[in-house]
């Protein structure tokens, strides 16, 4: 998901889009230590969507535009 449609979102939405990324990051994790998980990248992928989320309701919760 990106930055503007990450913006597009109300509050509440936004805050169960950063619970489902921890959820999501978890599980990547957890097939990733158990060798089921073939591609590594979406690790990453999921960090930083996980950091954009926290960005923007941060930004949201500063009142910065």
């Amino acid at each position: 998901m990106r930055a503007p449609e990450i913006r597009e979102l109300s509050d509440q939405e936004l805050l169960q889009e950063v619970e489902d990324s921890y959820k999501e990051r978890f599980n990547l994790r957890l097939r990733l230590a158990t060798k089921q998980l073939t591609n590594t990248s979406q690790l990453r992928a999921s960090k930083r969507n996980t950091a954009r989320l926290k960005t923007i309701a941060r930004e949201r919760q500063l009142g910065v535009k």
